[in-house]
């Protein structure tokens, strides 16, 4: 069948909003698609080759941002604290485990969020749902919530700071292996679970005062002073998504250039759907997410759609279960993909499918149905023969009160409220996800 950037609009679509103005909605899509793209071919290639690494049980892939990126929330500090977060859990696994980490954001693109509902009804006020800065504004009020086509234009702005931001960390020095410490974030430091990192750091220095005495600094080699953090989001407002869908000069194939990797959420993956259809034609590494609801079959035919050359790295499936159904779901899943021979990547999503309703009203993610569905992941693959490849979580560097538990950091219900500050879901703060970091390595 014939592909197209834009060939999706002739499918079904789901969560997308209705614009109002759709002389300035084209007059915005024309504009993007004249604008530099923020990530290049050659990175998602090497992004794609290092995931079939992942795959193989070669390395393993550490996911993890904000559930919505803010435009009013943003700011370096926000940025540089989960960049650095991110360097905290990889030198944990990769201590632990000697394989390599591969480390992707969920940033610089994650503002379109899908909704379970059109509408949001407050004091008997009917409005439409909050979709995500790039859509319409979180303000309960009328003229907030209508669709605006611009805030693309500002999404694209803000992602594209974020992505100069991002490199300038990777390759200025803060990435350095010799600044491990500088790696611990102010708020954890005197904290029992930074104390114990800083013992890992010190460990790391130990490492590297032997290498540099045989000769193999920062100074001459790469891999000691820089890294590389891809950029990933869920491709769900389309409109952006193709403006931004350009063709590699080297080999002449579409690819995505807002980030390296993108997804489909588990309500947008409808093998008849403009998602699978637009996905189904960039050739960036991609992503789908496996709910409660995927049947063996359905898989199946969602990953002959989506990988029909069977290419190890091209499709990674981000299992969303909840801790209460994983053990009973998801085995049947895998063996049906490992029966039939498909090369995907195995990661796990313990967010999604553990969200509940605090006793004082915050939407909340207890830490220890995290935990259990990512130890139920990771013995399941064990008894099956089969690679788990990674984790996929939201979180943030910055102090916030949101999931409650957790040995490192004891949030309650009646303190959910203290930095209460996500744009939508519940994220993990840094003590919770380090320490998560450091319970999959032990």
């Amino acid at each position: 069948m014939s592909w197209s950037p834009n060939s999706w609009r002739n499918f079904p679509i789901k969560q997308q909003p209705t614009y109002q103005d759709q002389e300035t909605l084209k007059a915005v899509e024309e504009e993007l698609s004249s604008y530099p793209p923020l990530i290049f071919a050659g990175e998602a290639r090497d992004l794609k080759e290092q995931l079939a690494q992942a795959g193989r049980g070669e390395a393993f892939i550490i996911q993890g941002g904000d559930c919505a990126e803010s435009f009013s929330a943003f700011n370096a500090d926000t940025i540089k604290n989960l960049f650095k977060l991110l360097l905290q859990m990889s030198v944990v696994m990769t201590y632990s485990s000697g394989k390599p980490v591969v480390k992707i954001g969920r940033v610089a693109g994650q503002f379109a969020k899908p909704r379970s509902s059109d509408f949001e009804e407050l004091d008997g006020i009917k409005l439409p749902s909050y979709r995500g800065d790039i859509i319409n504004g979180i303000a309960f009020d009328e003229t907030a919530r209508i669709p605006d086509p611009k805030r693309m234009l500002k999404a694209y702005n803000q992602s594209a700071a974020t992505m100069n931001l991002l490199r300038a960390f990777s390759r200025g020095g803060l990435a350095d292996l010799n600044e491990v410490h500088r790696w611990n974030l102010d708020f954890i430091k005197d904290h029992p679970l930074g104390k114990k990192y800083e013992t890992l750091s010190c460990q790391i220095d130990k490492a590297m005062t032997f290498l540099g005495a045989a000769g193999i600094t920062s100074n001459n080699t790469l891999q000691l002073r820089q890294t590389t953090v891809y950029t990933s989001h869920e491709a769900l407002l389309l409109n952006y998504e193709e403006a931004l869908t350009r063709t590699d000069s080297i080999t002449e194939e579409w690819y995505n250039c807002s980030a390296h990797m993108l997804w489909i959420g588990d309500r947008t993956r409808e093998l008849t759907g403009a998602h699978i259809e637009y996905f189904r034609g960039i050739k960036n590494p991609i992503g789908c997410k496996v709910g409660p609801s995927m049947q063996p079959n359905e898989l199946i035919n969602l990953i002959e759609a989506l990988n029909p050359e069977n290419e190890e790295g091209r499709l990674n499936l981000i299992v969303r279960m909840g801790a209460n159904n994983i053990s009973n779901l998801y085995p049947p899943l895998l063996r049906a993909v490992k029966d039939a021979g498909k090369h995907v990547v195995w990661t796990i999503d313990p967010m999604h499918g553990n969200v509940e309703k605090s006793s004082t009203g915050f939407k909340t993610r207890d830490f220890d149905n995290i935990l259990s569905e990512v130890k139920q992941f990771m013995d399941i693959h064990e008894a099956e023969g089969t690679i788990a490849a990674g984790i996929h979580l939201e979180m943030t560097g910055d102090n916030v009160t949101e999931c409650t538990g957790s040995a490192s950091s004891p949030i309650t219900a009646d303190t959910l409220g203290d930095k209460y500050h996500t744009q939508c879901d519940p994220r993990l703060n840094a003590n919770q996800a380090l320490e998560l970091a450091f319970m999959l390595s032990s």
